[in-house]
C-alpha cells in the first residue's frame, strides 16, 4: 500500500467528528483568499462563498470524485474586472452595474477551458501546450500584478499605518509561521489589521447591525442574466475580449495546481481522471459562478498545503469544506461584517498579493529556464509587458477600436500568443520539467515551496 493510499484509508477510519474538523480546517484555509476577491472587486460576498462550495462539488463530480481540490476565487481575473468597470464608467454605468458585464466575460473565459480540454483529449497535452509556453504566460502574469498595483496604493493611502500592519502580519506569518499559520498568512493579515482598525474606531458596523441573519446569497440585479434586460452590446463584446485572454494564465495555474496536488498525494491526476476532466471541472465551476455574479473559480494552493500538512488526502474532506462554505453563504450578517473591512486593510493585503502575482510570473519564467539570449523570447516578453502596462496607464485602461475596446491585458495576451506561434525557435515541451509545470500558483502557499 502506497503512502497516499494509506492516507486515504486512514481518513475513512477517522470518524465523523475528525472528518468534520478537517473539513472546517480546509474551509478556514481557503477563506482569507476567497473573500478578498469580492472585497476588492465589489462582487457579492455571499455568492462568492456559495459558488466556491458549489463549484468545488461540480469539480469533484466531473473528476470522478477522485481529486482532493478546493475551488475558490481566482485572483488572476482582478485586472479584467477592473478593466470592464473602467469601460462601463465611460458608458455612464456604476461599478455595480458594470460587474455583471465582466461576469459575461468570465463566463466566456470558462468556455475556453472546455475548448482546451477538448484539444488535449484529441491531440494530447504536449502538442496543445506548446502554444502556451512560459515565455507567453509568465509575462502575462507579471503584467496582471503590475497593472493592479495602482489600486492597491490608492487603498493604502486611506491609512498607511493599518496597511503596513497588514503587510507586516503577512510577512511574519509567511516567513516565521509554523503549521497552519504559515499556510493562511493572508487571512491573518486581514483579521489582524481589521481588528486593530476596529479598536481605533476606523470601521462603521452599522450595516452589520442592519443585516439579517438569514437570506439568499445573491440578487437578480447582480447576475449576468440581468444585463440582458437592457443590454449594451458594445460593452458585452468589450468585456469578452478583455477577459477571455486572461484564461491563458489561469489555465496554466490550473495545470500547476494539478501537478502540485499530484506531487503531494503521490497520485498522477493528469493521467487519471485526466487533465481534460480537471480543466472541464474548473471551467464549468467558473461559468456557473459567473452567471450568478460570483468570481471566477480556481483550484486553491492553500488547500493543497493543508493536504501536505495533515497527510489526509480523502476528497470527502474537501467536499465537507464545500458544504460549510455553502451554509455560511446564507448569512448576510456575516457578509456585511466582511464588507465593513477598512480600505487600508484591503490595500495592505492587495499590495502583497499583487506583488506576489507578478513574482509568480517571474518564477514561471525562471523555473522553466526560458532562454533570454534568444531574440524571439526577448521580443515576445517585451511586447507583452509594454503593451499591457502602457495601455493601462497611457490609454485609460483600454484602446478604442471603434467597434469594441481592448484592455491592455487582452492586447498583450493576443500579441504574445500570435507572436510566439509565428516566430521560429519554439522549444517548450510540456511535461519535460515537473517543477516548471507547477510554477504558476497565484496563492501564497509556502508549504509547497520546500
Amino acid at each position: 500500500m502506497t503512502n497516499s493510499q494509506q492516507a486515504i484509508y486512514d481518513a475513512r477510519t477517522l470518524g465523523r467528528g475528525k472528518m468534520l474538523t478537517l473539513g472546517l480546517q480546509h474551509m478556514f484555509a481557503m477563506f482569507g483568499a476567497t473573500v478578498l476577491v469580492p472585497v476588492i472587486t465589489g462582487l457579492s460576498m455571499s455568492a462568492t462563498l456559495l459558488f466556491a462550495g458549489l463549484g468545488t462539488l461540480i469539480f469533484h463530480l466531473l473528476t470522478k470524485m477522485r481529486v482532493p481540490a478546493f475551488l475558490g476565487s481566482s485572483f488572476a481575473f482582478l485586472g479584467g474586472y477592473a478593466a470592464v468597470v473602467s469601460m462601463g464608467a465611460q458608458e455612464g454605468l456604476s461599478a455595480a452595474e458594470s460587474l455583471p458585464y465582466a461576469c459575461i466575460g468570465v463566463f466566456s473565459a470558462g468556455i475556453i477551458y472546455f475548448v482546451l480540454a477538448g484539444l488535449i483529449a484529441a491531440f494530447g497535452a504536449k502538442k496543445v501546450m506548446r502554444f502556451f509556453p512560459p515565455i507567453v504566460t509568465g509575462p502575462i502574469i507579471i503584467a496582471i500584478g503590475l497593472t493592479l498595483s495602482g489600486s492597491a496604493i490608492q487603498n493604502c493611502n486611506s491609512n498607511w499605518w493599518i496597511a503596513l500592519l497588514a503587510i507586516a502580519i503577512i510577512v511574519v506569518c509567511n516567513i516565521w509561521g509554523k503549521g497552519m499559520i504559515r499556510i493562511i498568512p493572508i487571512l491573518l493579515g486581514v483579521l489582524g489589521s481589521y481588528l486593530v482598525a476596529a479598536c481605533f474606531g476606523l470601521c462603521d458596523f452599522t450595516p452589520v447591525k442592519e443585516a439579517a441573519w438569514f437570506g439568499l446569497p445573491f440578487r437578480w440585479e447582480d447576475t449576468a442574466f440581468y444585463v440582458f434586460s437592457d443590454p449594451k452590446w458594445g460593452l458585452i463584446v468589450s468585456a469578452i475580449i478583455a477577459i477571455v485572454p486572461i484564461s491563458l494564465a489561469t489555465m496554466m495555474e490550473h495545470i500547476g495546481d494539478m501537478c502540485a496536488i499530484s506531487s503531494t498525494t503521490g497520485i498522477n491526476y493528469l493521467e487519471e481522471p485526466g487533465l481534460h476532466r480537471t480543466l472541464m471541472g474548473d471551467g464549468l465551476a467558473t461559468m456557473f459562478a459567473s452567471l450568478f455574479g460570483a468570481p471566477a473559480n480556481t483550484t486553491y494552493g492553500e488547500n493543497t498545503g493543508v493536504l501536505n500538512l495533515t497527510k489526509v488526502f480523502d476528497p470527502k474532506v474537501i467536499r465537507i469544506a464545500a458544504i460549510f462554505a455553502i451554509i455560511l453563504s446564507f448569512c448576510p450578517k456575516f457578509s456585511a461584517l466582511i464588507a465593513c473591512m477598512p480600505a487600508s486593510s484591503i490595500g495592505g493585503v492587495s499590495l502583497v498579493l499583487y506583488g506576489m502575482i507578478s513574482a509568480v510570473g517571474v518564477r514561471n519564467i525562471v523555473e522553466n529556464k526560458v532562454d533570454f539570449t534568444k531574440s524571439r523570447n526577448v521580443l515576445v516578453a517585451a511586447l507583452i509587458l509594454v503593451l499591457a502596462i502602457g495601455i493601462k496607464y497611457g490609454a485609460g485602461d483600454a484602446i478604442d477600436l471603434g467597434f469594441t475596446k481592448l484592455s491592455g491585458l487582452a492586447v498583450a495576451a493576443l500579441v504574445g500568443v500570435i507572436l510566439n506561434a509565428v516566430l521560429p525557435g519554439k522549444d517548450y515541451e510540456f511535461g519535460a520539467n515537473p517543477e516548471g509545470d507547477k510554477a504558476v500558483d497565484f496563492e501564497i502557499n509556502p508549504s509547497l515551496r520546500k
